[in-house]
């Protein structure tokens, strides 16, 4: 059976570092890279880091049905998952690994039921969250008020996923995420 893991959080709380680190433990994972609307940061490959689509491309393949699932985070700021992806992924005997925002995460979840293990990431606080966000420096205040007021709506949704694991730790966080992944890739095949 083909499987999903879907591991949200809100921004900074961790999930890209506990995906990348997740990658390199589980050999059977592969990435789904997101497309987005959004200008690549200085660090950030496209096609390895997200499909940087422009806000014109990003609604073309909105239009052409060509997502899983997207939405539009902020003004003008959309993120989604190309069926694409996931195709190539299960057609090389994968096990898809998504790295997305709560609602996507759920959007996910909701198509496949019981092929998706859907994984919450929980900041220790918002003042943690603050402080990692604000070390970034790749955001304005403004942008920053609102990725924290974002932070507490999705943080409000936890319950909605199989599983909540608190980032207080970094390696204690990834150690109980590989072990829930593990258990659930070994039940249903």
């Amino acid at each position: 059976m083909e499987k999903l893991i879907v591991i949200s959080a809100p921004s900074g709380a961790g999930k890209t570092s506990i995906v990348h680190h997740l990658l390199k433990e589980i050999p059977n994972l592969f990435f789904s890279v997101s497309a987005c609307s959004r200008e690549k940061r200085t660090k950030e490959i496209d096609g390895k880091d997200y499909h940087f689509l422009g806000v014109a491309g990003f609604k073309k393949k909105i239009e052409e049905n060509e997502f899983l699932e997207w939405e539009e985070v902020y003004e003008n700021q959309y993120y989604g998952t190309l069926k694409s992806e996931v195709k190539r992924i299960w057609e090389d005997g994968k096990t898809v690994i998504f790295d997305l925002d709560v609602v996507g995460g759920l959007n996910i979840k909701k198509q496949y039921p019981k092929e998706c293990l859907s994984v919450f990431i929980m900041p220790p606080s918002i003042d943690v969250l603050r402080e990692r966000l604000s070390v970034r420096g790749s955001e304005s205040e403004e942008m920053l008020e609102k990725r924290l007021n974002k932070a507490e709506e999705e943080i409000s949704r936890n319950q909605e996923f199989d599983c909540v694991i608190l980032n207080d730790d970094f390696e204690i966080a990834c150690n109980e995420v590989k072990q829930k992944i593990i258990n659930f890739i070994k039940s249903q095949k």
